[in-house]
């Protein structure tokens, strides 16, 4: 990675910065759909007032494999774990591939 953090930089322009790096670029939007999954996740957790310890029970998992999937294990996620949080959440789990944006000219 080019560049290195300033003391005083907020994390934003840090990222703003390295974003002009592109194969920063390609790794960060490359984790695009793990945030999403894991935003959604905590959405639906969160208004549902389930506690993780809650959810771990109701998967039948322990409390602190849960908290490795909501720090960033989500993304190495079995299809079947992700169908037991859904399951635990009362939420419906949808995967499906799109074909890439095309990038303009």
């Amino acid at each position: 990675m080019k560049g290195s953090y300033v003391r005083g930089r907020t994390l934003e322009e840090h990222i703003k910065e390295q974003m002009k790096d592109p194969a920063f670029k390609k790794a960060w939007h490359g984790l695009d759909p793990e945030f999403e999954l894991l935003e959604s996740m905590l959405k639906i957790r969160g208004k549902a007032g389930i506690s993780q310890t809650e959810l771990a029970r109701r998967m039948g998992v322990k409390q602190p494999a849960l908290s490795r999937l909501e720090r960033g294990g989500i993304g190495k996620a079995s299809v079947e774990t992700l169908k037991k949080i859904a399951d635990a959440l009362n939420a419906r789990l949808i995967v499906k591939l799109e074909p890439k944006k095309a990038k303009a000219a």
